[in-house]
């Protein structure tokens, strides 16, 4: 079907999509044993015929008949991880997607190559000459070699795909590299094809292969988890999918509109029309009588939990998911969304359905919403979940701490359990979200539950004076939600007239809804002031101030009712580490107004398509706020916590939880003052990002009532150096220290402006004329003082340690364990 919303109508004739397929049909039984080369072998009958000989592993496939160009057949490709390494910083988990490819097979005299084609660069509906030129003028990978088996009687190629699923598809070995794990290469004679894991169904075919990797240098996570480090066996699945039906009408990708795109590069563009056609990712969903508003659908799209979540998760997975089925009815779809359990004895690796995996890892991590899509035009065809097991249990310490392990089982508001089930719900929905097509939206947070597709914090409330989890998470999709299911889901006419709808509804959601992308929230040195995660409330410095006062609160009230009858004191290390940093990530949403730049993604006459930056007093009460956050009774530990979070351990040690707890004074001693280091240095680390001190330099350049990177040191070096006494006056000492290196190292970063390392240095060094000035008398306070100047004056010392990172407690994870620019929530 031609589609004028690709803008050029020659896309049409080259964008082809996947066709419906039967969801829970069972593989083709096996047929009686033919002659020559596949004589004595069962043959199985799908999507292409199949033949297993289990006796020398070999699966043998019969490719079609090569046609003049030696095409044996081209297929959609995936690969994906039957079983997985258990490692949430490694990333090789149960169930993760690989690549969606265009694979060919192509006979080349006595042998047929596998190769992926390159459908990114075509020259859509022209002449067969420009055609090939822009074919040919972008490589393509030969990624296999096989040689011809035999023919079979009826012509077709047989070859056998044992060595091309034994390859090191999924990178494993470079994923184990980048993770520290050093020096695992792919052992061949320990790597073999599973004859008897083939599945043949008439629209894809499902092999395996067993790869087993080595190393000499096995690191910290595969020494956690395999019984024998040196040598881990992962299994690979490879699904080969039959190429999509036409049909699928292809759908611009908007830049106000949240969601995930693929790029196609037509050279036969006219020369008023950008060559680069970006395409949103989304299902095929067609109405069966298109004429009425609303119509059910010729193929509902169905997601399946995973029925190795345990309940009471399982269902709250089922309820969280099914949130979007009233957005898709509203679109105009009835009985088009719906979620199940995954029935009994039906593989989730199958690529006919879209799942919600559970999965076990070693430590916490990432939840993951993965999807397969045609790489030609952006069409989904299976989503795929992936919830790691142990992330709802770090939450459930988290509330432990808030409330009490006493509330579990109590039901209501505040019982960790039904919070941690609550937050599940909103979880299955996000991942969900991803494989539907939408990307995250951080500014969602600033305007209530606006979207699902942001990052939430529990919201901590303070009800007569006490913690209060009652609202701790939404309870359904937002405002967000239901535009974007509409902008991509919903029919619109054809040709322009459609493509002038959508742009309507991009434009009247922008001016009232506040989408903020992942690169513009995720670091902590991007400065758009309501792109953020993990922070809650339309004011993110008055919520910094709300949850200092919620974090006082629980700081306080913190001790033994955080631990279950019988656990380990040494438990409460763990416990307290998330309650002492309850603030961290409204810091960084704080912090963000400083030298921050609000903006949007409109298009040419959008009243937002033009940046503003955040306006002066705005900048400086969100300095003032982050500044009293390092004050020293703000970072003191209460006395009587100390002995109780100093309490030892006996036994194996837990690697989940040696990871997460504070630095100590020696063996299991508390050292409160390691840990005001670190909550100082969640202020002053975010305050100091080199792209946040370029900023400010150029604002105040601009206007001079802005303020600059002399103010911002001025300020942060004053509230450092406040008068402490008696506890305070160490720990004001801690963040004196933390705050200056913090600031000369921030001047010798690379990526910092020369403007704002002179500014800086000359802030440090009039800092270190006034303590050589005004040591006090206090010994302490004389010697901290004196110390510290001469380290600020003498520039190779001050080098030396700076290059020591000892100098910078690290800081427990957060945010789940594992890779941050790759994670979800």
């Amino acid at each position: 079907m031609k589609s004028a919303l690709f803008g050029a109508a020659a896309m049409a004739a080259f964008l082809l999509a996947v066709g419906p397929t039967s969801v829970l049909a069972q593989a083709a039984p096996a047929k009686a044993a033919e002659a020559g080369p596949v004589a004595g072998l069962a043959r199985q009958d799908g999507l292409l015929p199949v033949y297993v000989d289990r006796d020398k592993g070999r699966i043998l496939v019969a490719l079609p008949k090569a046609d003049a160009a030696g095409v044996s057949g081209r297929f959609l490709y995936v690969t994906s991880l039957k079983t997985g390494l258990g490692s949430a910083p490694v990333g090789l988990d149960r169930a993760r997607l690989g690549r969606s490819q265009i694979l060919v097979f192509r006979r080349i005299g006595q042998k047929v190559i596998a190769e992926y084609e390159n459908p990114r660069f075509v020259a859509a509906n022209a002449s067969a000459d420009e055609q090939a030129a822009a074919h040919d003028a972008f490589a393509v990978s030969t990624v296999w070699a096989g040689k011809v088996e035999g023919l079979t009687a009826d012509g077709r190629v047989l070859v056998d795909l044992s060595g091309f699923l034994t390859r090191d598809v999924e990178d494993i070995a470079g994923d184990l590299q980048r993770a520290g794990e050093r020096g695992y290469k792919i052992v061949p004679d320990l790597s073999v094809a599973d004859p008897a894991a083939v599945k043949v169904f008439p629209e894809n075919l499902e092999f395996e292969a067993r790869q087993t990797f080595a190393s000499d240098t096995p690191g910290p996570e595969v020494r956690n988890i395999a019984p024998d480090a040196k040598l881990i066996t992962l299994t690979v699945r490879h699904s080969l999918i039959k190429l999509p039906e036409p049909g699928y009408v292809p759908r611009y990708f908007d830049p106000r509109s949240g969601g995930f795109d693929s790029i196609v590069y037509d050279y036969a563009a006219p020369l008023d029309k950008d060559i680069a056609v970006r395409l949103a990712h989304r299902f095929r969903l067609e109405k069966t009588d298109p004429s009425k508003a609303v119509s059910p659908v010729k193929k509902p799209i169905v997601y399946y939990v995973d029925r190795a979540a345990p309940e009471p998760v399982r269902t709250a997975l089922q309820q969280g998911a099914s949130w979007w089925a009233k957005a898709f009815e509203a679109a105009g779809f009835k009985d088009a969304y719906r979620v199940e359990i995954m029935p009994e004895g039906a593989d989730p690796l199958d690529v006919r359905y879209n799942v919600i995996n559970w999965v076990d890892r070693a430590t916490r991590g990432w939840s993951y919403g993965a999807s397969i899509s045609d790489p030609r035009t952006g069409e989904i065809v299976k989503g795929s979940v992936l919830l790691g097991a142990l992330r709802v249990r770090q939450d459930m310490l988290i509330f432990e701490g808030l409330v009490g392990a006493d509330q579990e089982g109590r039901g209501g508001g505040n019982d960790p359990v039904q919070v941690s089930i609550t937050r599940l719900r909103e979880l299955a929905a996000h991942e969900v979200g991803h494989t539907l097509g939408f990307a995250h939206n951080f500014g969602a947070s600033t305007q209530g539950r606006a979207s699902v597709m942001d990052y939430p914090p529990p919201r901590v409330k303070l009800t007569g004076g006490k913690i209060d989890l009652s609202d701790a998470y939404g309870k359904d999709i937002g405002d967000w939600d239901k535009f974007i299911v509409d902008l991509m889901y919903a029919d619109v006419p054809p040709g322009a007239a459609g493509q002038k709808v959508l742009a309507a509804k991009a434009k009247a959601a922008a001016e009232h809804l506040r989408f903020v992308q992942d690169d513009d929230a995720r670091p902590v040195e991007s400065g758009h002031p309501a792109g953020a995660i993990w922070d809650d409330g339309a004011d993110p410095i008055a919520e910094l101030d709300r949850m200092m006062a919620v974090r006082k609160v629980a700081i306080d009230q913190f001790g033994e009712k955080a631990l279950k009858p019988g656990e380990a004191l040494e438990a409460l290390r763990r416990k307290f580490v998330p309650i002492y940093l309850l603030h961290r990530y409204q810091v960084e949403a704080a912090a963000k107004s400083v030298g921050g730049v609000d903006y949007g993604y409109g298009v040419k006459g959008d009243a937002n398509a033009a940046a503003k930056v955040v306006p002066a007093d705005r900048q400086r009460a969100a300095l003032a706020s982050l500044l009293a956050a390092i004050t020293p009774e703000a970072l003191d530990t209460p006395e009587r916590l100390i002995p109780l979070l100093s309490s030892g351990q006996s036994g194996r040690p837990d690697r989940q939880t040696t990871i997460e707890v504070f630095a100590t004074a020696g063996g299991p001693v508390y050292d409160s003052l390691a840990a005001a280091d670190v909550g100082a240095g969640v202020v002053v680390d975010a305050l100091t990002a080199s792209p946040r001190l370029n900023r400010l330099v150029d604002q105040h350049r601009r206007d001079p009532n802005e303020p600059g990177v002399g103010e911002l040191a001025d300020r942060m070096l004053a509230a450092a150096f406040a008068p402490a006494t008696g506890r305070y006056a160490e720990i004001a000492r801690r963040t004196q220290t933390r705050t200056a290196l913090q600031l000369a190292y921030a001047a010798r970063l690379p990526a910092t402006s020369s403007g704002a390392a002179s500014e800086i240095d000359q802030a440090l060094a009039d800092l270190a004329a006034k303590l050589k000035a005004q040591p006090g008398t206090d010994p302490s306070e004389r010697a901290h003082r004196l110390h510290l100047a001469a380290l600020l004056e003498d520039k190779e010392d001050l080098k030396r340690v700076l290059a020591d990172p000892k100098w910078r407690p690290e800081t427990p994870p957060g945010m789940p364990i594992g890779e941050d620019d790759d994670g979800d929530f």
